[in-house]
C-alpha cells in the first residue's frame, strides 16, 4: 500500500521545454446548424513565450507590449485584424503571465474557411511589421500612461486590495519565487521607462518581438471547425460507453453501486451537524455596526445642473461621472444604444480619427467609458434609465479629462458605416459567447423582460432581443446606412441636454474645489434641453416559459415571479433569507447532489422580482423542481441561533462589501445596502431607509423564514420559467411536460 507520509515532498512545476518547430492542431467544435457554417471558423496562434521564469523588467516590458499591440481598440494588431473582414472578432487574450511559463495568442473567431490561412499570415505580417517599423510615439505614450496610471491606482474594484495583492504574491511564491517582487514594480516601471527615453521604443520592443515572438519556434496554430453533430455523436459515444459499462457489470455490482450511490446522495443532503457548524470560527451579531456604512456627501449646484460632491482621499485621482437621462428616447431606438456607447468611443472626430482620440484620451487621462443603466424604482412603475459616462484622471488633468469628455459626446462623426458594422458583427459574437459560457444571464435577463418594463429595456440592449435586433442590423447596414448614421445622432439629441443632467464627483475637497471652474464650462457646452420631444415606453415580453436550444451539455435554468404582486411588502429579512436558500438548500440540490456548476437565488427590491437560477448545469425539469421545493423548504426550517446568526453575519459580508473610494461614490452593482450613493440617488434609497433595512437584516428570526415560504408559494405556481438548454434536454422535458417549453433556436 502507499504510504504518503514517506512520499517526499515535492512541489516544483517544472517547465515545459520549447518546441524546435511550429505545431497546427485541427479540431471540430459543437455548432448550431443555422447559418453558413463555411464562415463559423476559428483559428489562433499560440506562443509559449520562454523555458526559464523571466525577470520583472521583461515582464513589464511585455505587458507594455500586450498593451501596445491589443490593449485598445486603435491598438495596431486589434485593429487590423478587426479591419481585415476576415473574421467577426478577436480570440486568444494576448500575454498570460500568471502561470511558471508565459504565453501569447491572438486569432479570430466567425472565420471562413478560405481565409484561414490569411489570418495566421496577416498576424505574423503585422507582427514583422510592426518589429520593423515601431510605434507610433503617441501611441506608446498613451500605453504608458494606462499601465503606470493602473499601477499606481491599484483599484482591485470590489475584490478586496490585500487579497488581491497576496494572489498577485502567490502567483510567484508558488513556483518557488520571491513573492514580494510581483508588489515592486517602481523600479522596474521607471528603468523600463528610462530606456524608452534614452533608446526609443523601437531598441526596446522590436528585440522583444524578434526573440518572444518571431524568432520563437514554439508557435502553436490551433483551427477550430464547425461541426453541427459534434455534440450528440459525443452524446452517442458517452451513452454507449456506459452501457458497455453497465453490461459488463453483475447483479451484485449493479447493487452495490446503487447502494453508494444512495450513500453519496444521503451525506450530500445530510445538513452538517451543529456541532460540526459550531465549530467554525464565527463573529458575533455584537460584532456588527448597527449603522450602515456612510459616503461623506454635499449635493451642490453648477450652471443649475445638480452636482453629488464625495470627499475622499484618492491618492490624487478625480472620478467623475456625468448622467444624462434616457427617458426621452424612442422605444425602437433603444436596441441601438449599446452600439451607439460603442460609437462615441472608437469612430473619430471631424480633426482626429479615432486612433487618434483613442490615444489622446490614454494620454491625458485613466479612461473613459459610456454605457446605460437601467432599473426600476420601488413603487413606481416608469424605471430608471440612464447614460452613464464615466471618467478619471490625475486631478492636474481635470480639465482634460473634461474636454475629452465633451469631445467624445459631441464631436464623434458618428458616419463611418464600415467601423459601425464592426462593431455590429463583434457585438453578435459576444452575445453568442454570452449564450454558451453565462447562459444564466441570459435567462435573467429574459425573465426580467416579461417581468417589468426596466427588464425589457435591459433585454433589448443585451438579451435574446439584442441578439436577433444585431442578426438583422448587419443586412441592414449594408442596404440603409443613412437611416442607422441618423438613428444614432436622433439618441445623441435625445441624451445631451443640462435639462436631468447628473454630475457625480469623488476626490478629496481641494480637488472637487478646483474642478469646478472645468465642469462650469463643460456644462456650458451642452443644449439646455434635449432636441427631441419626450418619448413613452410600455412594453413586456408575454409570460411563456421559454427554452432558447444551444449546441450544448448543460443547460441554464431560470424561474422568476414578482413578489410585490402577489401582495408581499418588502423586508430586510428578504436579504438574509434569499442567501441562505443559495447557500443552503440550492447547493445541496443543484449543486451537490445534482451536479450544476452554481445553483442560485436573488431578490431584486426595487422590480419585486426574484430569481432562481443554475449555471451548467446537467438537469432541467429536475432543478425546477428543486425551486418549486422551496417553499416547503422554508416552512419546515429548523435552525438554532448559532445558524441563524451566521445567516445574517454572511448578508452583512455583502452589505458592507469592501469598496474603493471611486466605488464608494460610483458602482454598478444595485443593491439597496450595498451599491453606491450615485446608485442611491438615482433610485431615491435615502440613508434613513438603508438604516431601517439594516435593523431589519439584524434582527431577522426564524419566522421570517417560515412566512417567506408562503410568499414563495407566488413563484412556484406563477413563475415563469427560461431555459437556456440542450436540444435534447429540451425535448425530454416537453415530452414530460407536454408542451410546457416553447422551443426558439438561439445559434
Amino acid at each position: 500500500m502507499f504510504d504518503a507520509s514517506s512520499a517526499p515532498h515535492e512541489s516544483r512545476v517544472e517547465p515545459q521545454r520549447l518546441f524546435s518547430e511550429p505545431v497546427r492542431i485541427i479540431e471540430k467544435y459543437p455548432v448550431g446548424e443555422d447559418g453558413d457554417l463555411k464562415k463559423k471558423h476559428m483559428v489562433c496562434v499560440n506562443w509559449l513565450l520562454s523555458d526559464k521564469p523571466l525577470d520583472l523588467e521583461t515582464e513589464l516590458a511585455l505587458g507594455f507590449l500586450d498593451h501596445l499591440l491589443l490593449g485598445t481598440p486603435a491598438s495596431p494588431l486589434r485593429k487590423i485584424l478587426l479591419e481585415s473582414g476576415f473574421g467577426d472578432a478577436i480570440v486568444g487574450g494576448g500575454i498570460e503571465d500568471e502561470l511558471l511559463q508565459p504565453q501569447f495568442s491572438i486569432g479570430l473567431k466567425g472565420v471562413s474557411e478560405e481565409n484561414i490561412q490569411k489570418v495566421e499570415e496577416l498576424i505574423m505580417s503585422t507582427l514583422e511589421g510592426l518589429a520593423e517599423k515601431g510605434f507610433d510615439s503617441d501611441a506608446v505614450e498613451a500605453s504608458m500612461n494606462t499601465i503606470e496610471f493602473s499601477l499606481r491606482e491599484n483599484n482591485t474594484g470590489s475584490f478586496p486590495r490585500g487579497l488581491a495583492l497576496m494572489l498577485r504574491s502567490i502567483g510567484k511564491w508558488v513556483y518557488d519565487m520571491d513573492p514580494f517582487e510581483p508588489l515592486k514594480y517602481q523600479k522596474p516601471l521607471e528603468a523600463l521607462k528610462a530606456r524608452i527615453a534614452k533608446e526609443g521604443s523601437k531598441a526596446v520592443f522590436a528585440p522583444l518581438m524578434a526573440e518572444y515572438i518571431l524568432k520563437n519556434p514554439h508557435r502553436v496554430t490551433v483551427e477550430m471547425q464547425p461541426d453541427p453533430e459534434k455534440a450528440s455523436r459525443e452524446e452517442q459515444i458517452e451513452k454507449e460507453t456506459l452501457d458497455k459499462v453497465k453490461a459488463s457489470m453483475t447483479q451484485e455490482d449493479l447493487a452495490e453501486l446503487a447502494r453508494a450511490t444512495h450513500e453519496l446522495r444521503l451525506k450530500q443532503e445530510t445538513p452538517d451537524p451543529p456541532e460540526a457548524l459550531k465549530s467554525v470560527p464565527s463573529l458575533s451579531l455584537q460584532d456588527i455596526p448597527r449603522e450602515p456604512v456612510l459616503v461623506p456627501t454635499e449635493i451642490g449646484d453648477i450652471n443649475g445642473v445638480k452636482v453629488l460632491r464625495h470627499d475622499l482621499f484618492t491618492n490624487d485621482v478625480l472620478y467623475a461621472e456625468v448622467v444624462f437621462n434616457m427617458s426621452s428616447l424612442k422605444q425602437e431606438l433603444l436596441p441601438l444604444v449599446p452600439l451607439f456607447c460603442q460609437s462615441l468611443l472608437e469612430m473619430g472626430t471631424k480633426d482626429l480619427d479615432f486612433v487618434q482620440l483613442n490615444q489622446l484620451i490614454g494620454r491625458k487621462t485613466g479612461g473613459i467609458s459610456v454605457y446605460p443603466f437601467t432599473s426600476s424604482v420601488r413603487g413606481k412603475v416608469d424605471p430608471c434609465s440612464k447614460i452613464i459616462v464615466r471618467g478619471k484622471a490625475m486631478s492636474q488633468r481635470t480639465e482634460d479629462l473634461f474636454n475629452l469628455i465633451n469631445r467624445v459626446l459631441q464631436d464623434v462623426q458618428l458616419d463611418d458605416q464600415k467601423r459601425f458594422k464592426q462593431f455590429v458583427s463583434q457585438s453578435r459574437s459576444r452575445m453568442e459567447n454570452r449564450l454558451r459560457g453565462r447562459g444564466h444571464s441570459i435567462a435573467a435577463a429574459r425573465m426580467g423582460a416579461k417581468l417589468n418594463i426596466a427588464g425589457w429595456i435591459s433585454e433589448q440592449m443585451g438579451g435574446v432581443s439584442y441578439l436577433e435586433f444585431l442578426k438583422g442590423l448587419e443586412d441592414q447596414v449594408e442596404k440603409d446606412w443613412p437611416q442607422i448614421s441618423s438613428s444614432l445622432e436622433e439618441i445623441r439629441k435625445s441624451l445631451l441636454s443640462k435639462n436631468g443632467c447628473l454630475i457625480n464627483l469623488t476626490a478629496d475637497g481641494k480637488n472637487l474645489t478646483n474642478a469646478e471652474k472645468h465642469i462650469s464650462k463643460f456644462l456650458d457646452l451642452l443644449p439646455s434641453t434635449s432636441l427631441v420631444e419626450s418619448a413613452a415606453w410600455n412594453a413586456q415580453l408575454s409570460c411563456l416559459n421559454e427554452a432558447f436550444v444551444v449546441p450544448t451539455q448543460v443547460n441554464y435554468v431560470g424561474k422568476a415571479a414578482n413578489l410585490y404582486e402577489a401582495g408581499y411588502e418588502f423586508e430586510g429579512s428578504a436579504y438574509v433569507i434569499s442567501n441562505y436558500i443559495s447557500n443552503t438548500w440550492l447547493w445541496d440540490r443543484v449543486r451537490v447532489s445534482g451536479g450544476a456548476y452554481g445553483g442560485f437565488c436573488s431578490f431584486d427590491s426595487h422590480s419585486g422580482i426574484f430569481s432562481f437560477l443554475s449555471y451548467r448545469d446537467p438537469n432541467l425539469l429536475k432543478t425546477l423542481d428543486v425551486y418549486d421545493g422551496t417553499s416547503g423548504f422554508l416552512k419546515e426550517l429548523e435552525m438554532d441561533e448559532d445558524a441563524l446568526t451566521k445567516a445574517i453575519i454572511g448578508t452583512i459580508g455583502d452589505v458592507d462589501s469592501y469598496q474603493l473610494p471611486d466605488a464608494k461614490g460610483y458602482s454598478r452593482q444595485v443593491d439597496d445596502q450595498a451599491y453606491s450613493v450615485l446608485l442611491r440617488h438615482l433610485l431615491g434609497v435615502t440613508d434613513e431607509e438603508r438604516q431601517r433595512r439594516r435593523a431589519e437584516i439584524l434582527s431577522t428570526r426564524l419566522e421570517d423564514f417560515k412566512k417567506f415560504g408562503d410568499v414563495m408559494e407566488a413563484v412556484k405556481d406563477k413563475g415563469v420559467v427560461v431555459a437556456v438548454a440542450s436540444p435534447d434536454d429540451v425535448e425530454a422535458a416537453n415530452k414530460e411536460r407536454s408542451n410546457f417549453l416553447e422551443v426558439k433556436k438561439a445559434l
